[in-house]
């Protein structure tokens, strides 16, 4: 089915409340409005408390003929006064996950555990589907030492799914001379664009390949984003409507909310930096989250069911 809107899961910070899942809905992928009166739409009270980093993927295959939709989150509450040393070196190995056959009634949430024993961390799940294996691979970013280090670096591992309950053993997916975390990949008609966070420069780095196979992926190059520096959260997303693509990236450091950069070819590794004006995300400063494009049916659902306060 054709579709018309964008649905975008998000946390919105470390105050009370903040590091739950909040909704907003687009029609063209710029503009946004928050849902459920700008209150969470869904909320962790297992593990550490808290979710952040949400994403959100629909499943390449029918169950008992519907569709089916799994949102996942990193299990990290900040703002319950641990730190971000403790969150690192000692954080969560689970992913948290919901699911949905229809994007407003959801399962959960339910703990998945993931990271290998020696991971201090699981953060920032993300999620594609594997045409060659026929399987969801699932891939996040762990604070490792691994042989040869002279300290822990966080790296991206991943692993493979059909049901988000039992997953693969974790294998190494990306590692970089620096610090790399907040992955996001995309499939274009090309091939596949990968967004990742170089957490020791604060910019955005971005790889390509004709597959997922990890070793495939060489460094794209892109002097919009090597010079874009403060940001993290990488999200991308194809518009609706047209061959342009969305980056949006959270402006962190100087607390600026996300930002959207436009590529008519992702190629190039050009974008262009959209001017305020330009957009409007939402009432709320949007925090590390994920955008699904969705079908006039699954818009009109979600703004019947969260669109009033």
């Amino acid at each position: 089915m054709k579709n018309t809107g964008y649905l975008f899961v998000h946390f919105i910070g470390e105050q009370e409340d903040g590091e739950q899942i909040y909704f907003s809905l687009s029609r063209d992928g710029l503009y946004w409005e928050d849902l459920n009166g700008g209150k969470p739409v869904l909320r962790s009270h297992i593990g550490e408390g808290g979710v952040r980093d949400p994403f959100l993927i629909r499943s390449p295959w029918l169950e008992n003929g519907k569709a089916k939709y799994y949102l996942i989150a990193t299990d990290l509450r900040i703002g319950a006064g641990k730190g971000w040393q403790v969150a690192q070196y000692e954080g969560s190995r689970d992913i948290i996950v919901w699911e949905s056959e229809n994007l407003t009634d959801w399962s959960g949430p339910a703990a998945r555990r993931v990271g290998i024993e020696e991971a201090g961390c699981v953060w920032a799940p993300e999620a594609i589907y594997d045409e060659e294996k026929d399987a969801i691979m699932v891939f996040w970013a762990s604070m490792t030492r691994r042989p040869g280090d002279d300290g822990p670096k966080q790296r991206i591992y991943a692993s493979y799914t059909k049901d988000f309950q039992s997953f693969t053993e974790p294998s190494l997916y990306l590692e970089s001379e620096n610090h790399v975390i907040d992955t996001t990949i995309i499939r274009a008609q090309d091939g596949y664009y990968r967004y990742s966070k170089d957490e020791t420069e604060k910019n955005i780095r971005v790889d390509y390949s004709t597959s997922l196979a990890p070793e495939t992926f060489r460094r794209l190059p892109s002097d919009t984003l090597q010079n874009l520096y403060g940001v993290e959260g990488p999200e991308i997303y194809k518009f609706n409507d047209r061959e342009e693509w969305c980056l949006i990236v959270d402006r962190f450091a100087a607390r600026k909310g996300y930002l959207p950069l436009v590529s008519n070819n992702l190629s190039t590794g050009h974008f262009r930096i959209l001017e305020d004006g330009q957009f409007c995300m939402g009432q709320t400063r949007k925090r590390h989250g994920g955008v699904l494009n969705i079908t006039e049916e699954e818009y009109r659902a979600l703004w019947e069911r969260y669109g009033k306060d």
